[in-house]
């Protein structure tokens, strides 16, 4: 390892001593995204949050940085910070680095002592909502430029953007985009900080993201809840009529998507890359909280890989209608309200998949109940550009000067709606997509927590990777 960057890695840890006590009053914040929280304005929650990560933004010592917070009318706020080139680096391109700092809600479950607003720091893990998805990437990247620049390396200009809504699907993103457009320029390299790993001995960048689609399946069948004994039986639950619609989408014996609209062919360079990362990690599945006895949905190591990446898969993640189990009377409720997520494909249309569920899901309903699919959302996926010759040797020159291994690819099961709009947008870019997230990292569920060593190590290899972006042959 050069002197160099030895001070750019020693100055990223350092700088991370005093993140750590900030991202503790980040997480206290309950700053749900717009979608869980429709006051979200009038509760004032996402402005402290964008208030404690800008004030932090603005205090660091980076020559040159500028820090505006946007906000269109009606939208959430947006953080930009700019950095101008620096150690002889091109003035005339541009970085992009990405993050979010919007949450997922509560979700039960958190053991004892821990909380999704109670930042708790146990050995390397720093608990609670947001610590990993996202909060931590504002101060990473700004860590990360001000790194090179104190070993006195080259960046080309820096523009960081951190929005507040990706955890509802990023509707306000492309009118700031568009806003923006003249500040943002081209880029030629985008940094995204929002994925995950697959274990924290080395940096794992993400080549695919599964797009989104989904809605709220409403089946009323009576206008008032009965006697479940005067009529079960001459009327039909609403519930069964659920479950049969959803099997019009949805094998429930296989989980298999039935709707030909959500399937892509899987290119073949996925196939190969999900076989050299099950040949080095094994079974991803083996590595999840399975009740006693159970089991995922195929023991087979590439399949697992390609179920959670490349093929659609439904989740039921929200229900309407079914009253608590313990205040369960003896009633044919009069309706049954299930809130539907489809994970699509990298490169499926999502504005196809909302349209192919909606039809599958309301034509010629069952007993003539009333049947809407409301509320429709969707989301782009993304399949990464072939990475250039100077990205390959970077990204591995700076995992192994961090993590002391080199960098593994594998393709993600979540949704970053940015990356496909960034990918259309910018189509000759390079993308890094990383994360600090593992597999028992649980963003969105209970017990989310960064790993904080993981966190200091890819803050380290984002400055190298800027620092050989700046000096590459274009």
């Amino acid at each position: 390892m050069t002197a160099a960057i030895e001070v750019a890695v020693d100055h990223a840890n350092r700088v991370w001593d005093d993140i750590i006590p900030v991202l503790h009053e980040y997480v206290a914040i309950p700053n749900v995204s717009p979608s869980f929280d429709p006051d979200w304005e009038a509760n004032g929650h996402m402005q402290r949050a964008v208030d404690l990560i800008a004030g932090w933004c603005r205090s660091r010592p980076i020559p040159g940085l500028t820090l505006e917070v946007h906000q269109l009318p009606g939208r959430t706020p947006l953080i930009v910070v700019e950095v101008p080139a620096t150690g002889g680096g091109p003035v005339d391109d541009t970085v992009l680095l990405y993050g979010h700092l919007d949450k997922q809600p509560e979700m039960e479950g958190w053991r004892e002592g821990l909380g999704p607003w109670t930042p708790v720091l146990e050995g390397d893990r720093l608990y609670g909502r947001g610590s990993a998805d996202d909060g931590y990437a504002a101060f990473a990247s700004l860590t990360a430029i001000e790194a090179i620049h104190a070993a006195g390396g080259a960046t080309a200009r820096c523009v960081v953007l951190i929005e507040a809504s990706e955890e509802s699907g990023s509707p306000d993103l492309p009118a700031y985009v568009e806003a923006l457009a003249d500040r943002i320029g081209r880029p030629s390299l985008v940094v995204c900080l929002d994925s995950g790993c697959i274990d924290y001995d080395r940096m794992w960048v993400t080549t695919s993201l599964r797009g989104l689609a989904g809605g709220v399946l409403s089946v009323d069948i009576v206008t008032e809840g009965l006697h479940s004994g005067d009529v079960s039986g001459m009327i039909p639950s609403s519930f069964r009529i659920s479950r049969s619609l959803l099997s019009r989408i949805e094998d429930e014996v296989t989980g298999d998507i039935l709707l030909p609209a959500l399937e892509v062919a899987i290119p073949a360079d996925r196939v190969r890359e999900a076989q050299a990362t099950a040949a080095a990690v094994g079974s991803l599945a083996d590595r999840y909280p399975f009740v006693d006895d159970a089991g995922p949905t195929t023991d087979d190591a590439v399949e697992q890989l390609l179920s959670r990446t490349w093929r659609p898969a439904l989740s039921v993640v929200g229900a309407e209608g079914l009253p608590p189990v313990g205040r369960a009377g003896n009633v044919l409720r009069p309706g049954t309200k299930l809130k539907l997520s489809m994970r699509l494909p990298p490169t499926c249309e999502p504005a196809g998949a909302v349209d192919a569920m909606r039809t599958a899901l309301v034509t010629d309903p069952p007993y003539g109940a009333r049947v809407t699919f409301t509320g429709m959302e969707q989301a782009p996926g993304w399949n990464a550009p072939e990475f250039a010759p100077w990205l390959v040797e970077a990204l591995d020159a700076a995992s192994t000067a961090t993590f002391g291994e080199p960098s593994r690819t594998f393709g993600e099961g979540g949704t970053i709606p940015f990356m496909g709009m960034l990918g259309e947008r910018f189509p000759d870019a390079q993308f890094v997509i990383t994360g600090v997230i593992g597999p028992d990292g649980n963003a969105h569920g209970p017990n989310e927590y960064l790993h904080v060593p993981t966190a200091r190590r890819i803050t380290g290899a984002v400055a190298l990777l800027l620092d050989a972006h700046a000096r590459r042959e274009r």
